[in-house]
């Protein structure tokens, strides 16, 4: 039985075991309670001033079987979603902006699943409160309407905001902006304004007053930062009116007046009262307190002041009247004002102002005076009175002189009843004889004070005479005149004008010319036009600018001065011309020979040449250069064999008929003969050849260039010979201690001279051993090149047919030949047998040498 039992037991634990194995719990939420951070969301708060993306909360949770949870957040259809969650994480985040005073708590759904069971929450997040909101003034706009004698420091109005803030946030106190001249003042706390003790309103000065009115908040954090929220309101005062001032009389202060023809019951004046409160003004009451004399009487309604008596019976000639205005109110008279009201008997304006002259009533006057009289001048022949013959204001006029602007003036300028009139220059210069021969003014006397504003005029002329105030005047400041060379004598060359406007004798112009370049033109002296002297030449080439002064002078002296400036125009009267007729000249194949002519005219394009070649022998052998007059031959001609295939002969002489013509109108033109030797570049070799072709054309140069060679080599044989002559005579004197016999080399050794013409980087006057220019022995120095023959200068010219034969050079090499040889032959006299032999080897190379040059040039 114990058996069965424990296997029951155990079969029954078993069943036990599965069933709970087969079971699956769901997940759950931590419910970490108020200000956790982390749970199901369970009293969690949020600020309003949280911004969007702020992560907020972590949901949090478990599965009893340890399966992963995933969570999620819902909210009621058609509410606003606030926050978004993480399913994995369970990270919350605000998605939405938060407003405490629209919405202070959001209801959302709270899910965590782990795939199988799901769990939702119900929960309720409170928004706290951030100070974010600014206070509202109620009751807008803030207007106030105050009698002006409310008292001081009496409360007008009460001025109420809301923050819905919670907490110092939305506590609201007030103040007023700080004004200069504010009548007011605020209670912080319930808002009520009031009138600052000491200050009234006052209808009369100022209607209405704008307060600014500031409510602040008490304060608070938004988004972690401390600040106070204000706003403002302008607050309108409009000041109502009371019975508390005077009347005030209108257009003061007053005048009548009572004329010769007024009667008893005339009105004289108006007065006009006016309430000074303006709400509800009462009714005026006038009256006369004194000053009337029982002459005047006054309407007590309208304030018409009245005539009660003929003026003749009035004792004086001013009256001033005490006026009374009273205000007629429910109770009776009140507030009153006194003004006065002064009224003068006056003349009846019945004559106007008249002009006087010497023979009485007079209206034009005339004056003849010369032109430009001194400023401040009265003008004496001028006898002016006006006259007006009624009294008082009727006979105050003014004076004006009506005509060109600020050239008289008149005095006086006010005149009561009469004066005498004056009339003073003021500007001088606008008096001008030259504008005007005459000027005309009008004298106007017109009233002041009259409404009927009478007046008179009279003309005033001035006939001017004329004086000499000007002096000659050129049209122009300068004249440039331009005249042909080789003008006859006597020609006109340009007309010069003066004018001068005084009239009569003193506009007479009378000219004259002087300066350095005026000694050839002499000018009318009446009609200004500048001609030439009849004897005078001008030549463009000679001097082509010419400039002076004319001067235009009238009777008193009185002159002016102008420059003309005279060109010569260059005219073509000179041909071109060559410095010879017969020119000669030495062409090297491939190069050219220029020639040139010279005109002798000043300008372009009289002195600009062209060349051509008119005539050639042979023909159509030469080109020229039109402008610079350069000849060569034809490109084909390249070597002196083409030249002596084309004469037939070895003459190489050629002659040319070149032509050089201006480009004047008319042209001119002049010719010369070319003689030309065609000689071939590549003929002699070397600088001293080059040197010798280069110097032809002057043979003076070739020649003293072989003088100076030849003087030099002299000159250095000389000192050789002299210091071998010494050494000589030295070593063969005979002491009495030895005798030194030297033995001569077996190698005599030849000694070369270079010529100063060869290479250039080698010195005149060094001598070198034939073992140093051997190439069979080693040396440093390099071989020298053989020396050339200088180049021939050019054959003189001569005038001879061209079949003669020129005349042999006398050249260089045997200039130097004749000198050497002389000096020589006196070595030979006064030296030793060495010496001798060392001239007669230096003679003998570089005649060789010479001749061998001299041969190569003339092959």
């Amino acid at each position: 039985m114990k058996s069965m039992r424990k296997k029951q037991i155990l079969i029954l634990l078993i069943a036990l075991c599965m069933s709970m194995a087969q079971s699956d719990f769901a997940p759950y939420f931590y419910d970490n309670g108020a200000g956790s951070s982390n749970g199901n969301m369970a009293l969690f708060s949020i600020s309003e001033d949280t911004s969007i993306g702020t992560h907020v909360y972590t949901l949090n949770g478990s599965d009893p079987e340890g399966e992963p949870v995933t969570y999620g957040m819902t909210f009621d259809k058609g509410s606003k979603e606030y926050f978004s969650v993480e399913p994995k994480s369970g990270n919350v985040t605000l998605i939405q902006t938060l407003d405490r005073e629209v919405q202070d708590e959001i209801i959302a759904f709270v899910t965590i699943t782990d795939g199988r069971n799901k769990v939702v929450e119900n929960v309720r997040v409170f928004i706290t409160d951030a100070n974010d909101e600014k206070p509202e003034f109620l009751n807008l706009p803030l207007i106030v309407d105050v009698p002006e004698d409310k008292a001081s420091g009496s409360s007008i109005y009460r001025v109420q905001a809301v923050d819905r803030d919670l907490g110092s946030g939305g506590s609201v106190s007030y103040y007023l902006q700080s004004m200069p001249s504010t009548k007011f003042t605020i209670d912080g706390h319930s808002g009520v304004l009031r009138i600052r003790s000491g200050e009234s309103l006052d209808y009369e000065l100022s209607r209405t007053h704008f307060v600014t009115v500031v409510a602040k908040d008490g304060g608070g954090k938004y988004h972690g930062k401390y600040q106070v929220m204000t706003s403002t309101a302008i607050i309108t005062i409009n000041v109502l009116d009371t019975q508390d001032s005077p009347p005030v009389f209108v257009g003061t202060p007053y005048f009548g007046f009572v004329y010769e023809v007024s009667v008893p019951g005339s009105e004289i004046f108006t007065v006009f009262a006016k309430d000074g409160d303006q709400n509800n003004p009462n009714a005026m009451h006038y009256s006369i307190l004194s000053g009337s004399d029982g002459f005047f009487s006054i309407n007590s309604s309208s304030g018409c002041i009245s005539l009660t008596s003929f003026p003749v019976q009035l004792r004086n000639e001013l009256y001033e009247l005490k006026v009374k205005a009273a205000e007629v109110g429910p109770d009776g008279f009140s507030d009153y004002s006194v003004t006065t009201v002064t009224i003068r008997v006056v003349d009846l304006n019945n004559h106007p102002p008249t002009f006087y002259g010497e023979n009485g009533q007079q209206n034009r006057f005339e004056l003849t005076m010369y032109e430009h009289p001194p400023e401040g001048e009265i003008l004496r022949g001028l006898k002016i009175t006006v006259n007006d013959s009624d009294q008082g204001a009727n006979a105050k006029f003014r004076l004006l002189l009506v005509g060109p602007s600020r050239v008289l003036r008149v005095v006086p300028q006010t005149v009561l009843n009469e004066a005498q009139v004056t009339i003073i220059v003021e500007n001088s210069t606008a008096i001008d004889y030259e504008k005007y021969q005459f000027l005309t003014f009008k004298l106007l006397a017109v009233e002041i004070d009259t409404p009927e504003r009478f007046s008179a005029t009279a003309d005033i002329v001035i006939n001017l005479l004329d004086t000499n105030d000007n002096i000659p005047k050129f049209s122009s400041e300068f004249y440039i005149a331009r005249i042909p060379e080789n003008s006859p004598g006597g020609s006109n060359v340009v007309s010069v004008t003066a004018t001068d406007p005084d009239s009569g004798l003193w506009g007479a112009v009378k000219y004259s010319i002087y300066g350095s370049g005026a000694d050839l033109f002499l000018i009318h002296p009446t009609s200004g036009i500048i001609y030439t002297q009849p004897w005078a030449s001008l030549d463009a080439e000679v001097k082509s600018k010419y400039n002076f002064y004319v001067k235009a002078e009238d009777t008193e002296g009185k002159y002016s001065l102008a420059e003309v400036f005279v060109t010569v125009l260059d005219q073509n009267d000179h041909p071109p011309e060559f410095n010879q007729n017969f020119l000669e000249r030495t062409m090297i194949i491939g190069a050219p020979v220029k020639i040139e002519a010279v005109d002798e005219d000043a300008e372009e394009p009289n002195n600009l040449i062209e060349y051509s070649i008119m005539k050639a022998d042979p023909d159509n052998i030469f080109d020229i250069n039109t402008s610079t007059g350069e000849i060569k031959l034809k490109p084909y001609i390249k070597s002196m064999e083409i030249v002596q295939n084309i004469t037939k002969q070895k003459d190489c002489r050629w002659s040319v008929v070149v032509q050089a013509r201006d480009r004047g109108s008319p042209s001119f033109s002049t010719t010369a003969v070319v003689k030309i030797d065609i000689t071939e570049a590549n003929r002699l070799k070397g600088p001293m050849a080059a040197f010798l072709m280069q110097s032809r054309d002057n043979p003076m140069k070739a020649l003293g260039l072989a003088i100076s060679i030849i003087t030099v080599m002299v000159l250095v044989t000389v000192m050789i010979s002299t210091i071998i002559y010494f050494r000589n005579t030295k070593s063969n004197r005979i002491t009495p201690a030895r005798r030194i016999i030297r033995k001569r080399p077996k190698d005599q050794r030849s000694w070369t001279f270079r010529p100063w013409f060869g290479r250039s980087d080698q010195s005149f006057g060094k001598f070198f051993t034939d073992d140093e220019t051997s190439g069979n022995h080693s040396s440093l120095r390099a071989k020298p090149p053989a020396p050339s023959a200088p180049v021939l200068p050019p054959p003189p010219p001569v005038h001879s047919r061209p079949s003669e034969r020129l005349r042999s050079v006398p050249t260089v090499s045997g200039s130097m030949a004749s000198r050497n040889t002389s000096r020589s032959s006196s070595w030979k006299t006064n030296g030793s047998g060495i010496s001798s032999a060392l001239v007669s080897e230096l003679k003998m190379r570089i005649e060789q040498k010479i001749n061998e040059a001299n041969q190569g040039y003339y092959y």
